[in-house]
């Protein structure tokens, strides 16, 4: 299970702290640089960045650094300006410059086959084109995205010769040189033929022949000690809330994405593209070999040169890269003419630095061209109960199949894609009360804007319209039952799930893309996206459940065990034996507390309509300690949260629903005795009896649905009481129709005052729980008339 970072927002970000600074040095002024921290500490603040550091170039001066948040939340060190980061995938720009360096000196051929530099090179290739060093540094070698081994989501930190090796064992999807396809594996092959021409580590060749002549003195494709001081935590994340602590194993294709630096090393990098190539110890580069890396390869029209992306932008040409790994993101952009530059960097996983680097760019531009500063976008919070007001699936009034739907989370909106992509998260265009939204979320900072019009949503120049959703979408195909689920690792979970009658795949954390049937259990990806042009297969078992999905031909992502998928009570093994710590348990008393309180009035939930159906598991040995704990099956609210269940209830029964109740009120040393006998890991999950928990007040009670007509419960995505973030009220797995019966008795409750726990699907917290005290009696005791205060 994976440890989750119990951080608050306050605790992650801080002000702009007393730190080293670079700058303000001409063209930055005052004003620009006040502007440009007020922007930067507000995205760093909003989005939950724990940790920024940024660095501003003008030919041949780093102008401004400065570092923002928090480089390690739990000790409160700040971000500075020589706080390090990994810089995933501007690593790459590393390598296709040694690679270039060994070209200039003869040792490497760009467009001879890279087998001659590296016979034993060999994946099947049934194309006429031999693969070269161009066609690999500019992402056209038709290779896979990801190696059978020392993938982005491989821990076992393998050799790069290894890494290389397993792609014998692949197939190239496309003719090298016919388009576009980005890859991790290729740039791999470039830096293992570094190190073959130069006869020495592939660490060791960028360390002397750039890092050192380009005084990078705090960088490093190795994590060495002093890397490691300095090195930001970084924060992994996903769509339903959860945040955990990124993992730091090395990358097999250490070539590809290892890069550790600091934003003023970049600064210096940047510095060395615009003296062409000149560093105080030297050349490093030639400057035409440059302005031949500058260049789009194989098409005039092309994203990459040889190695950076290149684009035209805001009238100039830009070049660079991004990069994100493993909970850091990065940016690093150059306009060569105006010899402009900013590198900048995050330690929170696929954060929209993007938009941070533009907003730079467009100040130091305006400051050497004498125009306005670029205006800082802002946005505010949803107003209250406007997510709930939202949420749903709205249609394209011109093409039924584009489908939006909005997620609603507490009070923050998501957007899901109307086909693949990332899900969006919305706020409000200051001024327009929400009249007007903006995507505005860690992903996607600033960006399209959507107007509400009645029940309709204007967004990009397609009108959508809300869609009833009063009936369950159908039922997802049977064959696809054994596909659904998880596959992978902790620290990289792939999902299989499907909506609008499609299954699709949620990759990385944040790639949701539909997986189109070519075959059996085979599924090509979209034309678009991380693995265009490839595949996914599962594998079945005897029972018809996939024991494992392999991307391409060879990447393996086991299915992950998760107990009470097939249906059966989750269960953890207690820590001691339940019965021994009944007399413990009795005899302890609860937290002491200050009133004052209303007076207790728990009522029988089924006198007040008998059509609540029981399921007290608590009451049976068919619970997650395996034995029982109540003496009867009863279910026990305070009586104005027993009266607004009833409400919800009888507003489910035209749709045919009614509520099926596993727990209401809790004694207290019932609750004792989950938290003794549950084992650390899974404490999340129960409550501490130190501070009570909402069910001894009589306000939290756990429930599902039943349908009317057969008095059964409705599937939901999770089981009751599972331990698991399948669990929680907004994990994105499952089928269509388990979210939206999962949603319907959310939307329900909450229509009644009630209050869903994020990370239990099942339970819902009364409105006023805080105005009653915590109770210790038991159900006897209660109907003897002994009170419950």
């Amino acid at each position: 299970m994976l440890r989750l970072v119990a951080l608050s927002l306050a605790s992650l970000i801080s002000p702009v702290m007393a730190q080293e600074v670079i700058g303000p040095h001409a063209p930055m002024t005052a004003e620009a640089t006040t502007a440009l921290e007020a922007f930067i500490a507000r995205e760093v603040e909003q989005k939950g960045i724990p940790a920024l550091s940024i660095a501003l170039v003008d030919g041949d001066q780093i102008v401004w650094v400065r570092g923002f948040g928090l480089a390690d939340p739990g000790r409160g060190t700040p971000a500075t300006a020589e706080t390090i980061y990994r810089v995933g995938s501007v690593s790459k720009l590393f390598t296709d410059l040694a690679a270039m360096q060994l070209v200039e000196r003869g040792s490497l051929d760009l467009d001879s086959p890279v087998a001659d530099a590296l016979p034993e090179f060999a994946p099947e290739n049934p194309f006429e084109a031999a693969i070269t060093l161009r066609h690999l540094m500019s992402h056209r070698a038709g290779l896979v995205r990801e190696p059978p081994v020392g993938h982005y989501f491989d821990p076992d930190e393998p050799s790069l010769d290894d890494t290389v090796a397993s792609l014998n064992r692949t197939r190239l999807p496309i003719a090298p040189g016919s388009k576009t396809k980005y890859s991790n594996a290729g740039l791999g092959v470039v830096g293992l033929a570094v190190e073959r021409a130069a006869g020495k580590p592939f660490a060791d060749v960028i360390r002397s022949g750039l890092l050192q002549p380009m005084g990078m003195s705090s960088s490093d494709f190795e994590r060495t000690a002093a890397i490691e001081s300095r090195l930001a935590r970084a924060i992994m994340w996903g769509y339903d809330g959860r945040r955990f602590e990124a993992p730091g194993f090395a990358l097999g294709y250490a070539p590809a994405g290892s890069l550790h630096a600091s934003m003023p090393d970049l600064g210096r990098f940047l510095i060395t593209l615009f003296q062409g190539g000149r560093t105080e110890a030297g050349e490093v580069i030639k400057a035409e070999t440059l302005a031949r890396m500058f260049e789009p390869q194989f098409d005039a029209k092309g994203r990459f040169g040889l190695g950076f992306a290149v684009s035209e932008w805001n009238g100039h040409r830009r070049v660079g890269h991004g990069g994100a790994v493993y909970g850091f993101a990065t940016e690093l952009a150059a306009l060569p003419e105006k010899k402009l530059g900013v590198a900048v960097s995050a330690s929170l996983d696929v954060a929209d630095v993007g938009t941070i680097a533009d907003l730079a760019l467009e100040t130091l531009l305006a400051l050497k061209d004498g125009t306005p500063l670029p205006e800082f976008p802002k946005s505010d919070p949803l107003p209250d109960g406007l997510a709930r007001t939202l949420r749903g699936r709205y249609q394209d009034e011109d093409q039924a199949d584009r489908i939006l739907e909005l997620l609603d989370q507490d009070d923050r909106l998501l957007m899901v894609p109307t086909r693949s992509g990332y899900l969006h998260e919305l706020r409000s265009v200051p001024g327009t009360d929400g009249a007007r939204l903006v995507i505005d979320g860690p992903i996607l900072a600033h960006g399209a804007t959507i107007d509400r019009d009645g029940d309709r949503l204007i967004f990009g120049g397609s009108a959508f319209r809300r869609m009833p959703g009063d009936e369950p979408p159908p039922a997802a195909p049977e064959d696809w039952t054994g596909l659904i689920g998880e596959y992978g690792w902790d620290h990289n979970i792939l999902y299989i799930l499907e909506r609008e009658g499609m299954l699709y795949a949620l990759i990385e954390w944040f790639f949701l893309y539909p997986l189109e049937p070519i075959g059996g259990d085979t599924f090509a990806f979209p034309s678009t996206g991380l693995y265009h042009d490839e595949t996914l297969r599962f594998d079945r078992d005897d029972s018809g459940k996939a024991r494992r999905a392999i991307l391409g031909e060879s990447v393996v992502f086991e299915r992950r065990p998760i107990d009470g998928e097939d249906g059966s009570t989750f269960r953890v093994d207690p820590i001691r034996p339940v019965a021994e710590l009944l007399p413990g348990a009795l005899a302890a008393s609860p937290p002491a507390e200050e009133g004052p309180f209303l007076e207790s009035d728990l009522v029988d939930l089924t006198t007040l309509d008998p059509t609540i159906l029981l399921d007290i598991r608590y009451a049976t040995e068919n619970n997650f300690l395996g034995t029982p704990f109540y003496s009867s099956a009863r279910a026990l609210l305070q009586r104005p949260a027993a009266e607004a269940l009833v409400r919800v209830h009888r507003s489910l029964e035209p749709l045919g629903y009614g509520l099926l109740v596993h727990d209401a009120y809790r004694p207290w040393y019932v609750t004792k005795m989950f938290y003794d006998a549950t084992p650390e890991a899974s404490r999340g999950f129960v409550a501490n009896p130190a501070s009570g928990s909402r069910h001894n007040r009589g306000c939290a009670v756990d429930l599902t649905l039943y349908d009317r007509s057969t008095g059964k419960a409705v599937p939901m995505v999770a089981g009751y009481d599972e331990f698991s973030e399948r669990g929680g009220a907004y994990y994105p797995g499952g089928t269509a129709r388990q979210r939206w019966h999962r949603l319907l008795l959310r939307r329900a409750m909450e229509d009644q005052g009630f209050a869903v726990i994020p990370n239990e699907w099942w339970h819902f917290d009364f409105e006023d729980w805080r105005s009653y005290p915590i109770g210790n009696q038991t159900f006897e005791e209660i109907e003897a008339g002994a009170g419950a205060s």
